[in-house]
């Protein structure tokens, strides 16, 4: 924010941020996904988003309820070994390497009870 800024019209502030080369635009977004390098997923639900152009550079400013997921990526080799030792289908074996986070043993011993 500018200093002194605070409780100035709106519309006068915009004029001053446009004559600053400062370009705000609301979008309407219903959703918005950040996906992290550790395969985790920060979704915004019912965002407010705001993007932010000066001097050629785009931001966004996001605000909204945020939720964290953690995303399990399971390998296709371990779920066509847990499919072939226990004798289910892949599909079968997949949900039961996401219950046990990837765990062979732990899967194939939970499908041969």
């Amino acid at each position: 924010m500018i200093p002194g800024m605070n409780g100035m019209d709106p519309r006068k502030m915009n004029a001053l941020m446009k004559q600053m080369g400062i370009e705000n635009n609301d979008i309407d977004a219903a959703k918005v996904i950040i996906e992290l390098k550790d395969g985790s997923v920060i979704e915004v639900i019912d965002p407010s988003v705001t993007e932010i152009v000066m001097q050629g550079n785009r931001s966004f400013q996001v605000a909204g309820t945020v939720t964290t997921k953690e995303v399990l990526t399971i390998p296709q080799e371990d779920i066509d070994m847990v499919s072939e030792s226990a004798n289910v289908s892949k599909e079968k074996a997949k949900e039961t390497l996401e219950e046990t986070k990837g765990d062979i043993a732990e899967a194939i011993s939970k499908l041969s009870e």
